[in-house]
């Protein structure tokens, strides 16, 4: 019996570490409040406005919503906002975005439209401070290459925005660059989503990278509004609830009632 109670004993005193130590976030308030809003998925885009482009971000800056986007590099190193990894599903184009430099790039149309992949420098001109931005960095691997770019873009730029990836790596590495600036994890099921039960996979789903992200805030998919880690970073430790991706009116009332910042689209 003895046994039992040191052996539960440690599983406790590990369960505990593993919170206080891997999990706990730095939950706070931002300095700007403005940030805590809701913001249009890639901005405010249907059939005939293409998705990231500057077309959806000057109707969400007119509509006054804030504004989600995607940023990753060209192969010469511009900002391009831009989600997927490859040109594909948006450009009709088999290569991957990072293969192709900034003027390539700009040949190509969003979804047979005459809207064209923006810059990251672009967007920010047309926003110039007028709503909120969130900015997900783009990345499943090791690579911070994009942080410091974008970084200096910021750093020049006047007007309220926040940092959020589902690569702790990322938001750890860009912490280093704007340490002022407020960060967030995007988080889901990354074993159940992407249906592998990887090393990685595994570490993200049980939010065990958050002492490298360590994140002011967690955008959490809908799907896991339940789960106990969501629960504790978020009830416990306070932290501002971002959910994604929220689509249709009902679900947005819903979204905004519990309090949460959503993320949205086709309202």
């Amino acid at each position: 019996m003895e046994w039992l109670y040191i052996t539960l004993g440690a599983l406790l005193f590990l369960f505990l570490l593993y919170l206080l130590v891997l999990v706990l976030p730095r939950g706070k308030q931002p300095k700007m409040q403005t940030l805590l809003c809701s913001y249009a998925h890639r901005g405010l885009h249907d059939a005939e406005v293409p998705e990231n482009s500057l077309a959806a971000f000057a109707l969400a800056v007119e509509a006054g919503y804030g504004i989600e986007l995607d940023v990753q590099l060209s192969a010469d190193g511009v900002v391009m906002v831009f989600h997927d990894d490859t040109l594909t599903r948006v450009c009709g184009v088999e290569k991957k975005v990072c293969d192709c430099t900034y003027e390539e790039l700009l040949t190509y149309r969003l979804y047979g439209t005459e809207e064209t992949i923006p810059t990251f420098a672009q967007v920010l001109s047309l926003v110039g401070g007028k709503v909120p931005l969130l900015v997900e960095l783009k990345g499943e691997s090791t690579n911070t290459s994009l942080c410091a770019p974008i970084a200096e873009l910021l750093r020049a730029y006047k007007g309220a925005y926040c940092i959020e990836s589902f690569n702790p790596i990322l938001l750890g590495a860009m912490r280093k660059h704007l340490s002022d600036a407020y960060y967030g994890l995007l988080y889901t099921n990354a074993c159940r989503e992407k249906k592998k039960y990887t090393a990685v996979n595994i570490l993200v789903t049980l939010m065990a990278l958050n002492v490298v992200a360590k994140p002011n805030f967690i955008a959490y998919n809908k799907k896991v509004r339940k789960s106990p880690l969501v629960f504790f970073t978020t009830k416990v430790c306070r932290c501002p609830r971002f959910v994604w991706t929220i689509k249709g009116q009902a679900e947005y009332v819903d979204a905004v009632a519990r309090g949460e910042c959503p993320i949205f689209e086709d309202l």
